[in-house]
């Protein structure tokens, strides 16, 4: 009975020092997610979601949105740019990979054309917040014809950059929140026909 209870005494012993020890390791890691932003923990908890889902990181950085049945690729178009312009953002450029793609091979390409968004003031203040925001800049939507013929719309999921880390300043936050809100809106409108 005392050999048990030496036993258990040890393995109990040797989890306490184990506990201690990831403690200590962690403890630098633990105060700075402390600071974060209140939303940092729910957004990388749906990315983790999407990444256990779909195994594809970049599923996990994007939000998606199926473009209602019936609606052309000009429809499309022709509603993120009303809403655009509506909303005050500026078309700063489109890449129509398909059609460059079908001008190199001389081969039919499913659509695919990305559409960068911007507003200067508000990116000139991220990046001198942080000269890294700059990859994110232009924001970008895509529309894309899946291989069954669908029209999708892809975004990259600014959640992660707004509360992913330490919380932006009040004035930036706000800037960048509203960023976020008029590409949401041009990617869901879009997507309904919803002028």
């Amino acid at each position: 009975m005392n050999t048990l209870r030496n036993i258990l005494a040890l393995i109990g012993l040797i989890a306490i020092g184990l506990i201690v020890w990831a403690a200590l390791q962690f403890q630098p890691y633990y105060s700075a997610f402390n600071n974060f932003d209140n939303k940092a923990l729910a957004t990388y908890q749906d990315m983790a979601i999407t990444l256990a889902e779909t195994g594809n990181a970049a599923d996990a950085t994007v939000w998606k949105q199926q473009v209602k049945d019936g609606l052309s690729i000009e429809d499309v178009e022709d509603v993120m740019k009303s809403v655009a312009a509506e909303l005050n953002i500026k078309n700063v450029g489109e890449l129509p990979l398909s059609k460059q793609v079908e001008n190199m091979t001389g081969k039919k390409q499913r659509f695919l054309k990305i559409y960068m968004y911007c507003n200067p003031l508000t990116a000139v203040k991220m990046v001198d917040y942080s000269d890294a925001f700059s990859a994110y800049l232009p924001c970008r939507l895509s529309l894309v014809e899946d291989k069954q013929g669908k029209l999708w719309i892809y975004a990259l999921n600014m959640d992660m950059m707004i509360h992913g880390g330490k919380t932006l300043p009040d004035d930036l936050k706000i800037e960048a929140e509203r960023v976020r809100t008029v590409i949401k809106s041009i990617m869901d409108r879009a997507a309904a026909g919803e002028f």
